[in-house]
């Protein structure tokens, strides 16, 4: 009989979520999260975030899975304990706030030193060997994530690789590795996964250049985009043109305000950090051409409203009067997201409130008649549409087909 492991995961959003179902399909798993409406929803079967596989597996899948908000209770019997805890990029230190993954580093140790501790949350370049350092543990190892948004689950199911990061010279270490390994191909569908059990550090690196990357990508399409639109050319045939290419390929390619969300942000500004004191061109400029990218959309808003700086200051209801408002059309980064955290119209959206003009947003996920950083949420999308000189959509939805005229978007293949 196969043994059953227990497992722990710490952290229920996108990835500790999609990873305590991937795993609870054949062993048992406890979830912790801090948020008891999060385990309380989870117990019932039910997503605390938007992802269409999650809500089903949950719902219709007989899975051996918990959640508790007390793991102080549950460490002690783990066999695996797999920390997805949330690292933002700190601008001020320049370098990613890991403070909840040592927290719980440190809370576990005190009740198992034997369980196997996988770091899933994205982290700084080498350090996974300053934790073990600090711990004095052998028992830590790092598996990068390679998850979408709205598909984190899916992308466990059927996922392009799976990468552990250990001391490569510590064989039982390894042994645990190719055991983790094991468990993550035993959940997902995609069968003869590609497996690559490497350095700590270099996985860690395999993380961030891996989304860097893809910053690139849509730098360099959106830069595409800018100057197709300057020339007054077609950007979508130049577009199908390029990427024809075999070598180049027909994806993430559709214009957009500039890359955004829970990852590209954060990893290419770590990664950059990360390059201090080592020659580069390129990193930078991939960071540079996301803020190039939004202060060009801004410009190009404000032309097509017909903004007037002497217009900056006058009231509300004046405003109104001569429809001089500019409106954001949702704030989340991709569509029917719930999130839109580090989205890129925010960036839009604070640069043209710093320029003084008026704003309101349609946005269904938040309360109407309240304000997200001072401009007012209208949900009543018929008022939207009135009141709104340009309507601005990082994404196209078909329910502005009858304002399409006053619409600014690069959305041209209505896709993420």
């Amino acid at each position: 009989m196969k043994k059953k492991y227990n497992i722990v995961v710490v952290g229920t959003g996108y990835v500790g979520l999609s990873m305590s179902i991937l795993l609870a399909q054949h062993h048992n798993v406890i979830a912790v999260d801090i948020l008891q409406y999060k385990v309380d929803l989870i117990n019932s079967k039910m997503s605390p975030i938007k992802d269409d596989y999650i809500e089903k597996y949950l719902s219709e899948k007989d899975l051996n899975l918990k959640a508790t908000t007390d793991g102080r209770s549950i460490y002690g019997d783990a066999d695996y304990i797999i920390i997805a805890t949330p690292t933002n990029y700190d601008n001020i230190s320049q370098k990613f706030d890991t403070s909840s993954v040592e927290s719980v580093i440190s809370e576990v140790l005190r009740y198992n030193e034997n369980a196997v501790l996988i770091i899933k949350s994205t982290v700084p370049v080498g350090y996974t060997l300053e934790l073990s350092r600090k711990f004095k543990t052998t028992r830590i190892m790092f598996s990068p994530e390679f998850l979408r948004e709205n598909k984190a689950l899916y992308d466990n199911l059927f996922p392009s690789r799976i990468i552990i990061g250990v001391d490569t010279n510590d064989d039982d270490m390894i042994s645990s590795a190719k055991i983790f390994s094991f468990l993550l191909q035993e959940g997902a569908i995609k069968q003869d996964v590609k497996v690559l059990i490497m350095g700590s550090t270099e996985a860690e690196a395999v993380k961030l250049f891996a989304n860097t990357y893809l910053a690139l990508r849509v730098a360099y399409f959106n830069e595409l985009d800018t100057y197709a639109e300057i020339k007054g050319l077609n950007t979508k045939q130049i577009i199908e043109g390029v990427c024809l290419d075999p070598r180049i390929g027909d994806q993430y390619n559709n214009p957009s305000f500039g890359y955004g969300g829970y990852c590209l942000p954060k990893d290419t500004k770590q990664l950059l950090a990360n390059y201090a004191n080592v020659p580069e061109n390129l990193i930078g400029a991939i960071v540079e051409a996301n803020k190039t990218r939004k202060d060009f959309v801004v410009n190009q808003i404000l032309e097509m409203a017909g903004y007037c700086n002497n217009n900056k200051n006058v009231d509300f209801n004046e405003i109104v009067e001569n429809n001089l408002i500019i409106g954001i059309y949702r704030l989340i980064m991709k569509t029917d997201s719930d999130n839109f955290r580090n989205s890129s119209i925010q960036g839009v959206m604070k640069r043209i409130q710093n320029k003084g003009v008026q704003i309101i947003i349609f946005e269904p996920t938040l309360n109407s008649d309240s304000t997200f950083y001072g401009s007012k949420i209208i949900n009543d999308l018929k008022t939207f549409k009135k009141m709104s000189r340009v309507i601005v959509a990082n994404r196209y939805d078909h329910r502005l087909d009858d304002v399409k005229e006053k619409v600014y978007t690069r959305d041209i293949y209505e896709r993420d």
